[in-house]
């Protein structure tokens, strides 16, 4: 059980006021938004489409680059070798210089005690050589390394006579590891910044109905319109249905506070009449009495279903805590059996609505009067405590009678229901915890009720603490 749903006062004249758990918290369900489950999916979807490609483009690649390799290098052996062949001594050495100097080709003899490492690494090179022996002759040979110098070594024979070519290695070799990390990194950028853009075009739609939707559940009817004008067709019937649904809401938020109205004025003219009459015509004084309370009640259970449908959407203020409690308290006046302990610390402020919160305490206030008398002495006795936490105010309010069973708990807070006999009475209506319940949750507050486990029930709130 967490701390903020079962309150430890400090020790006052409150006594103990310890409960049962009650479940003020909400925990929201934690999942992840729509955006990100879109994002997700197209990222995976793009990420094995990069993959697959690059797999597909390097298994096409493979044998036209072997084959371009080995015509490469065939070509500058028969080029050299013919260079060779037709020039003099004297030529052939200036032939040499230059093709080292302007074309990285370097040929030397080919001597028996040379030491060489086969070019045959990976699959490409061994293709490459097995295609260089099929042009140029079986004992050409694909070399490394030579007598511990790195390179690119082919192996060739000019009339009889041996001879190594030198040249750059990177016209055999595949391409490298990082040219294919590079372009991994930049087409999966490119694709991810994509999904992100498709993703949040495709939740916005949805992000500006639950705006919406929030506003017309705050009963802020002008802030919830939606475009009409989107260009995709199946959003544009989605906007228009939820305007015209926003639209009828707030039509019928206008006719109950105009019903409400009528039924203040219709309802309360007539009982004032039988009032006025049963005082002036009626001359058994006890009838009277009796007349006038039925009148009264009429009244309370009028005002009860006013108070109940009322509009959800209020203005929050600071309110002091401690003046509505001690209103509250002070409209059920101090009658012979009856105790009311009340401790809150000096200017405990929250936000709320003055009239709403004084209402929320005197119904349950009356509610315990009603059925919190003790069940052996009769004695009423509530106690009321508040204490303050980070951002919230959490406040109990106890008496000390039967309580009420655990499965009804959870009910009470529903509308015209009124518990077992132990705890209904025929002047009451039902909608006293209903108005609570609802007051609270407009103030932006969690209210829950728990039985006692010294007897009774107590009503937990968490109230929004006011900015100090």
């Amino acid at each position: 059980m967490s701390f903020e749903s079962r309150i430890s006062f400090e020790p006052s004249e409150t006594g103990n006021l310890e409960t049962a758990p009650a479940p003020l918290e909400v925990r929201p369900t934690r999942g992840v938004s729509l955006f990100w489950r879109t994002f997700f999916f197209l990222t995976l979807l793009l990420i094995g489409c990069i993959v697959a490609w690059l797999q597909t483009f390097r298994a096409l690649e493979y044998e036209p680059r072997a084959l371009q390799s080995a015509q490469q290098l065939a070509s500058l052996v028969n080029l050299s070798r013919a260079a060779l062949v037709h020039s003099d001594s004297i030529a052939r050495v200036s032939l040499v210089k230059t093709l080292a100097t302007e074309e990285g080709l370097n040929i030397a003899p080919r001597e028996p005690t040379d030491t060489f490492e086969l070019h045959d690494s990976d699959p490409l090179s061994r293709s490459v050589a097995d295609r260089l022996k099929a042009r140029l002759g079986p004992d050409t040979v694909v070399a490394r390394e030579v007598n511990g110098q790195p390179g690119l070594w082919v192996g060739f024979s000019i009339d009889g006579d041996p001879y190594w070519l030198l040249t750059d290695p990177s016209r055999v070799g595949p391409v490298a590891g990082t040219t294919w990390l590079i372009w991994l990194a930049t087409a999966a950028l490119l694709s991810l910044t994509g999904a992100a853009l498709i993703a949040r075009l495709i939740n916005r739609p949805l992000k500006m109905l639950s705006f919406a939707a929030s506003r017309v559940r705050e009963g802020d009817f002008n802030a919830s319109q939606l475009s009409e004008a989107v260009a995709t067709s199946e959003i544009r019937e989605v906007n228009i249905g939820f305007n015209r649904m926003a639209q009828r809401l707030s039509k019928i938020e206008q006719d109950r506070a105009l019903m409400l109205a009528g039924i203040s004025h219709d309802l309360r003219t007539p009982l004032a009449r039988l009032r006025l009459e049963t005082e002036m015509s009626v001359a058994d004084a006890q009838a009277r009495e009796h007349m006038a309370a039925d009148i009264d009640q009429v009244n309370a259970i009028i005002d009860k279903f006013l108070d109940y449908a009322r509009p959800d959407h209020i203005q929050l203020q600071e309110v002091s805590l401690n003046q509505v409690v001690e209103a509250a308290v002070f409209s059920l006046g101090q009658t012979e059996g009856q105790v009311i302990n009340v401790s809150i610390p000096a200017d405990t402020r929250v936000m709320g609505d003055p009239v709403e919160l004084q209402r929320v305490f005197t119904n349950l206030v009356e509610n315990a009067q009603r059925y919190g008398r003790h069940p052996v002495t009769g004695v009423l006795q509530i106690d009321i405590a508040a204490k303050p936490m980070d951002d919230t105010v959490l406040v109990k309010l106890r008496d000390h009678g039967k309580g009420v069973p655990p499965d009804q708990l959870a009910q009470l807070t529903q509308p015209f229901y009124r518990g077992d006999t132990s705890r209904t009475s025929a002047t009451g209506t039902g909608l006293g915890l209903a108005i609570v319940e609802r007051a609270v949750a407009r103030m932006g507050g969690r209210f829950a009720l728990a039985n006692s486990s010294t007897g009774g029930l107590a009503a937990h709130m968490k109230l929004v603490k006011a900015p100090s």
